[in-house]
């Protein structure tokens, strides 16, 4: 119950903030925020898991960091006149479960010059393109992955 209180009041909130306060955008927005929210729980019921803003708002800057560093490292790559690429697959085991968390994942790795999630294998392995597979590509997910867990309430990333 306190999931579809919190939801309710966050969705009349957005109403408010884009209808405005007349007693007829009221009408309508106190049942649309209803039905948004029951929705909303079907949709994406709760979990247990409490996200940290904290480690979240760190990973902006880290982000930030290694997608200059990865994308200087591309530039110079296709820019070098022997072109050291290895383009190819490497095979990453998430521990992230299936879902809204592994796609946060999968697009964060997707934003980072050089690496390209492009599927799973048959045992569910992501599959990541790459443009040197010779460098430690998996170590690297791994980290990030790591912190990723830890933002989003996965404890220290080693559950």
């Amino acid at each position: 119950m306190t999931a579809k209180i919190a939801r309710s009041a966050g969705f009349f909130v957005l109403w408010v903030i884009i209808a405005g306060i007349e007693p007829v955008d009221l009408l309508f927005g106190i049942p649309a925020s209803l039905l948004v929210a029951s929705a909303s729980l079907q949709l994406l019921p709760p979990g247990t898991k409490r996200p940290s803003i904290v480690a979240l708002a760190g990973l902006v800057p880290r982000f930030l960091y290694q997608s200059v560093r990865a994308g200087v490292d591309v530039a110079w790559r296709a820019l070098h006149p022997r072109l050291p690429l290895q383009p190819g697959f490497v095979t990453y085991r998430p521990r992230l479960p299936p879902g809204a968390a592994r796609s946060a994942f999968c697009t964060v790795t997707s934003l980072l010059p050089g690496t390209l999630p492009s599927g799973t294998d048959d045992s569910g392995h992501l599959m990541i393109h790459c443009l040197d597979k010779s460098q430690p590509v998996a170590d690297q997910l791994a980290a990030e992955e790591a912190l990723l867990m830890k933002a989003l309430g996965y404890g220290g990333g080693n559950d």
